[in-house]
């Protein structure tokens, strides 16, 4: 009889081996694509709410459960770790009859608060320069729930782990169009090469200047003095506070110079205490 006794046990120590050491391999990143991103035009959304459907049914997210939030016909009220699309509905007084929708999602920031906040490098930007949560290595700290401007990422109540849109990673590995995108009726969320979608959004900005909506803008399209552009931006009709957005996003990393030099102060000056407990005592003697 052949003893396998040997063999077996070299099987087991070489599987145990490489189950120890994963948490610490390294692979090479793939190749990197043409940035791609999210133009999302309001002056044509209809608030069907088709993206969130998408978004949910092919990203596999749990319901909501059926509540009125009571916010005009809102249901999903935010984005959260279950919902990452919701599709705002914005009733304008004193105008009767005059509605704003906007589907937000995450915005993909270009230089993204919530990447630089991760201690474990949970967050990354995937060769498709999105901004993509590892769940695996999430460690539920917070900190990018905290560092994000637009509210977007949501720690989950069940697993701990942070949550956003993903831009349909797996999707565009395929070749294939976003789910939401996809769904959309009126191509009110359009995705493409983002340096596409933003000559097709100032194109889209000057014929309704013609046409004399005056007011239309494209939010997110290009940096300012205080944060990165955006790879998901919006063409609006009103300030950005009305669609629930902040009027000029800063990421906190521009103020953390003043609390460096505060922690190194406080770290010289506790030495120095410290150093005085020790020395003085001596000294006096």
């Amino acid at each position: 009889m052949t003893d396998t006794t040997g063999g077996s046990c070299r099987s087991l120590m070489r599987r145990f081996l490489l189950r120890l050491l994963y948490p610490f391999a390294r692979v090479a990143p793939p190749p990197p694509h043409n940035p791609t991103g999210f133009f999302t035009d309001t002056t044509v959304c209809i608030g069907c709410k088709a993206c969130e459907v998408a978004c949910k049914e092919w990203n596999q997210l749990a319901a909501d459960g059926m509540h009125w939030t009571g916010n005009s016909y809102d249901n999903t009220d935010t984005l959260s770790a279950t919902s990452w699309r919701h599709v705002k509905f914005i009733e304008q007084f004193p105008e009767p009859g005059r509605w704003l929708m906007m589907s937000a999602a995450c915005k993909h920031c270009v230089t993204a608060p919530c990447e630089q906040a991760c201690p474990t490098e949970a967050i990354v930007q995937n060769e498709f320069s999105n901004i993509f949560i590892q769940p695996d290595i999430c460690n539920g700290c917070s900190y990018c729930v905290a560092a994000c401007p637009f509210g977007v990422i949501t720690r989950s109540g069940n697993d701990g782990h942070a949550y956003k849109c993903t831009l349909c990673y797996d999707r565009q590995r395929d070749g294939l169009v976003p789910a939401c995108a996809k769904a959309c009726p009126t191509e009110s969320i359009q995705f493409g090469p983002i340096d596409e979608l933003r000559e097709r959004a100032r194109r889209r900005v000057t014929q309704l200047h013609r046409e004399g909506a005056t007011s239309a803008y494209l939010y997110g399209d290009a940096a300012t003095a205080s944060y990165s552009e955006l790879n998901a931006f919006y063409l609006l009709l009103d300030r950005p506070a009305v669609y629930g957005l902040p009027e000029g996003p800063v990421n906190p990393w521009q103020h953390m110079a003043g609390d460096y030099v505060r922690s190194v102060a406080a770290g010289l000056v506790a030495l120095a205490v410290l150093l005085a407990f020790f020395l003085i005592p001596e000294l006096l003697k």
